[in-house]
């Protein structure tokens, strides 16, 4: 028969061989729920956390960023719904030769080439005041518009035909419309300076009017590069007429071209 000394430290031998093993399972068993007070609290202070300056931007664009995105959405849109000439194809194709031929007329190189036999041509120091002038007036225009057009590089409409009269490497680029700068230029300059009727007046606006519009008829530019091109030419007059070349600014360059 066992003692009670014996059967007393066997239970005491058993507790305290099987408490390791209890605080092991328990151990086991204590990561916190995914729900329990503690591990919510802990998502709540982590998403009470501020967002980084960057992220907000992005999350909260600016006014001024939505009204100009919108804007150039509703230009893109507008300028594919108006070419109707780009192509043989389309709406209007048939009247895409003619277009064409618009195109030409506000071309740099006729201008410049006029310009030039009209100096050699011309007689009387007026006259070549004033084509001198044009032909300075001319040479800035495209200068500046490579300019601009190096800058910015925005490409033309998708749907324009690489088959342009004359081009040079910054006329892959659509901004600003060359055609437009140099037609509103040429327009306040010939109205400036030569004497026309009224209905030659006329023309001259309607030819600007018509040349802008071609060029988005045609595919070659969207309409924000027509409306900063016709804005830009504006403006470049009032520079040529500030600069404006005369026998006692340059003389040089008027005894060249005097016979």
């Amino acid at each position: 028969m066992p003692s009670p000394r014996s059967s007393r430290e066997r239970r005491a031998g058993c507790s305290s061989s099987g408490r390791p093993e209890f605080l092991s399972l328990v151990s086991q068993r204590s990561p916190v729920s995914p729900d329990s007070p503690s591990r919510r609290k802990e998502s709540g202070s982590s998403a009470a956390a501020p967002m980084p300056e960057e992220d907000c931007m992005k999350l909260n664009p600016s006014f001024l960023g939505i009204a100009l995105s919108s804007l150039l959405a509703i230009d893109l849109w507008a300028s594919k719904r108006l070419g109707v000439c780009a192509g043989e194809g389309s709406t209007w194709g048939s009247a895409r030769p003619l277009m064409k031929v618009i195109e030409i007329s506000g071309h740099g190189i006729p201008w410049l080439l006029g310009t030039f036999y009209g100096l050699c041509q011309s007689d009387s120091s007026a006259a070549r005041e004033v084509l001198l002038n044009l032909l300075f007036a001319l040479l800035l225009d495209l200068v500046m518009v490579a300019v601009v057009k190096g800058i910015v590089k925005r490409p033309r409409p998708t749907h324009n035909k690489m088959d342009m009269f004359v081009t040079i490497s910054v006329d892959k680029y659509s901004f600003p419309s060359g055609h437009a700068t140099r037609a509103a230029l040429v327009c306040r300059f010939v109205l400036r300076h030569l004497v026309l009727a009224i209905p030659l007046r006329v023309l001259m606006v309607l030819w600007v009017l018509i040349v802008s519009v071609s060029r988005v008829m045609l595919g070659r530019h969207n309409m924000t590069d027509v409306l900063f091109g016709l804005l830009l030419g504006y403006m470049l007059y009032s520079v040529v007429e500030y600069c404006w070349l005369s026998p006692l600014s340059a003389p040089a360059l008027f005894a060249l071209w005097s016979h």
